[in-house]
């Protein structure tokens, strides 16, 4: 029989793997570690402040994913972020999203419809009162990802959650994050959403597939355009 004290054991590596990649991940979007920048798994120890044995064991994950890979004679790249990865990324965002907010039309409570909606009208008051800044622009960040977030993982499918995230992450790296929320974007950003919002309070997914591929396009339009 397995002891009391193997399962804590063995999930404790693994509760540094989690670590592990959150810290390069965290470092990828501070630009600490940059696209395109070759590195060590010694540098990535130096890095991320965890050791050789968890990084070996985080830079599988890493090439699964598409954030490393191995070229040869030459070591592990960062991933490169060009047009094919703007393209991709966008592409699998349409389809994963346009179902995602059909059935989030179909299914979202009331009360959490209204809390979007809330969230969001409160950054568009605040932009048009004449705020500007890193403040409003972080929030503005925030409510645009969880909005997003809440899309998917109403569909409690840990595959899909999983993968939304990493592209949501290639997206932040795209051309060095120019296709991050600025003061010059935040109301048509909100607005979009705001119309995403509006389909769905009147549950018609039709509607709110649609909304929310016009406004993926319309991001993809803005990162091809830097």
């Amino acid at each position: 029989m397995m002891s009391q004290s193997e399962p804590e054991r063995e999930g404790e590596p693994l509760k540094l793997r989690e670590r592990a990649y959150a810290s390069f991940t965290e470092r990828l979007l501070a630009r600490e570690i940059k696209p395109g920048q070759f590195v060590t798994q010694r540098e990535l120890v130096a890095m991320t402040g965890f050791p050789l044995g968890a990084i070996r064991e985080l830079i599988p994950r890493l090439e699964a994913e598409g954030l490393i890979k191995t070229v040869p004679q030459r070591g592990m790249q960062v991933a490169h972020v060009d047009l094919n990865l703007i393209r991709n990324a966008f592409q699998f965002r349409l389809f994963l999203e346009k179902e995602a907010t059909a059935a989030y039309a179909r299914n979202a409570s009331d009360a959490e419809i209204a809390e979007q909606r809330e969230r969001h009208e409160a950054i568009v008051r605040r932009a048009e009162a004449g705020e500007e800044g890193q403040a409003l622009i972080e929030e503005a960040e925030d409510v645009d990802r969880l909005m997003h977030e809440a899309i998917i993982d109403h569909l409690d499918n840990d595959i899909v959650s999983q993968a939304f995230r990493v592209t949501w992450l290639k997206i932040r790296l795209i051309r060095q994050y120019e296709t991050r929320i600025h003061n010059s974007i935040i109301v048509p950003v909100m607005q979009d959403h705001l119309k995403i919002i509006a389909a769905i309070e009147t549950r018609d997914p039709e509607a709110a597939a649609a909304a929310m591929s016009e406004h993926i396009n319309n991001a993809r339009t803005r990162a091809m355009s830097y």
